[in-house]
């Protein structure tokens, strides 16, 4: 599994009410919800975006709520994958859960400039920045959260497993 896009980048310490404002979250329709994401923090992000750009953020990201409507608002929105120096444990197993790929990479997030062309490989971790032509070394996924990513997710995970 492999990602290639133009970066969209943020700071530090990007919390869930930014990726998605509470005043949004009497729906989870992904698509509803897309509408919507980072709007508080960039306004323009739903008109920049394109499927499969790549989000680039620094520490802490997703930190605050819970809310899995953060990650599903990025995914629904056409981003393939965040990278960042570092995320808030329940967005990051948010993420994983509804089959949002994450990486957690200093170095890549750092030196990444918004409006670069990065790929991503999943399947060894390593990150490109095509623009510039260095690559990070991330932490690959293992086998059963790659299957689980491709599927679509947890929900989507189980469910095909049961029709084995």
């Amino acid at each position: 599994m492999n990602a290639k896009g133009t970066v969209i980048k943020y700071g530090d310490n990007i919390d869930t009410d930014v990726i998605i404002p509470a005043r949004y979250l009497n729906t989870s329709l992904p698509d509803e919800l897309a509408k919507h994401c980072m709007e508080d923090i960039d306004k323009e992000f739903v008109n920049k975006v394109n499927d499969g750009d790549i989000m680039v953020g620094g520490a802490n990201f997703g930190c605050g709520s819970s809310r899995e409507h953060a990650p599903i608002a990025i995914k629904a929105s056409g981003i393939s994958c965040v990278i960042a120096e570092s995320f808030a444990r329940i967005f990051f197993r948010n993420s994983i859960n509804i089959g949002l790929p994450i990486l957690e990479c200093p170095e890549a997030a750092k030196a990444i400039n918004n409006g670069d062309t990065v790929s991503v490989n999943f399947d060894n971790g390593v990150i490109t920045n095509e623009t510039s032509g260095e690559s990070y070394q991330a932490t690959a996924f293992p086998q059963f959260m790659q299957e689980l990513i491709n599927a679509g997710g947890l929900v989507k995970y189980i469910a095909n497993k049961g029709d084995k």
